[in-house]
């Protein structure tokens, strides 16, 4: 763990937005989903939320090169449960959708918690995900094409969502739990002791102001048995 990267892990972490995400339905082209997630780590968004079809099981393990090690994937079962999931967290879920209780994506208020909904390439947001949103938007468009790749259509909402809540100063202040934030710091600085941690069934052990490893000589001697 070199100073440089230590600190520009913690400058980034300190940035994260652990009330904002983005939740796909059935996304499941991997060069889209690659770059809702690259997104998703620029803007600050610490995990991605996901339903993936159900016959395509290797979108499990698809996510974008890099990005994936500092936004973290939830995966869910069904539309339900994952909307269900993130009522519980107290956020608001806004979908883009045309009908008649849409507003402009700009008249959205972001600094709240807030999941943003993008459907399927094809066949965009199901009904069932639909009636269970609390607010639908749109992106207005005057061009002759009726509808933005779903990558694009998340970059811009992020973005939008990102300057509202710099303009709020959200971004002024830590807001990221601090066990979740050690996690990604050992795992970031310290790959291969965190993967024999999880062989071995061993919590990961405290870091000092320098990002090192401050661990007592028992959990070190538990890292070096062989696993039997």
């Amino acid at each position: 763990m070199t100073p440089e990267r230590w600190k520009r892990m913690n400058e980034m972490l300190d940035l994260r937005q652990p009330d904002l995400t983005v939740c796909v339905e059935q996304v499941h082209k991997t060069h889209n989903l690659s770059a809702i997630i690259r997104t998703a780590d620029a803007i600050g968004i610490p995990e991605v939320h996901a339903v993936w079809l159900s016959e395509d099981k290797r979108l499990k393990r698809g996510t974008a090169s890099g990005s994936q090690n500092w936004v973290k994937t939830v995966g869910h079962a069904t539309i339900g449960d994952a909307i269900s999931t993130l009522k519980s967290q107290g956020m608001q879920v806004v979908a883009t959708c045309l009908s008649e209780t849409s507003v402009d994506y700009r008249n959205i208020d972001y600094t709240k918690p807030t999941a943003l909904l993008m459907g399927q390439e094809r066949y965009g947001i199901t009904e069932e995900a639909l009636a269970l949103a609390d607010q639908h938007i749109i992106i207005p468009m005057v061009g002759m094409a009726q509808s933005l790749n779903v990558s694009v259509a998340a970059a811009i909402l992020m973005y939008e969502a990102q300057r509202q809540r710099q303009n709020a100063g959200l971004y002024e202040q830590p807001r990221m739990d601090e066990q979740e934030k050690h996690r990604i710091l050992f795992e970031g600085g310290h790959p291969i002791f965190a993967r024999l941690c999880r062989e071995k069934g061993v919590d990961y052990p405290p870091l000092d102001e320098d990002g090192q490893i401050a661990a007592e000589s028992e959990w070190w001697q538990r890292i070096q048995q062989s696993k039997k």
